[in-house]
């Protein structure tokens, strides 16, 4: 059986999407991706996926949640020693 080259695709995705393949196989990447239903499908999940984490990361939680969660942190602390 012949891979269509989604084995590999699939495999450089993550590094593809951080722009982390050198060109010559970021360009083979792409031209799999704009022929391939699938692995683009499977690309725009993980840039989706990717974008969401981002955003959520640059949220900051509740001050009265942080207190909690750093009073159980010393109390842990406090109790390991």
């Amino acid at each position: 059986m012949s891979d269509c080259g989604c084995d590999k695709a699939r495999q450089d995705l993550e590094e593809y999407l951080r722009n982390e393949v050198c060109k010559t196989e970021h360009a083979e990447i792409r031209e799999h991706l704009e022929n391939c239903p699938s692995c683009r499908d499977e690309a725009l999940v993980a840039t989706t996926l990717t974008e969401v984490i981002a955003r959520a990361c640059k949220e900051s939680a509740p001050e009265e949640l942080r207190d909690q969660v750093f009073a159980r942190l010393r109390e842990a602390q406090a109790t390991a020693h």
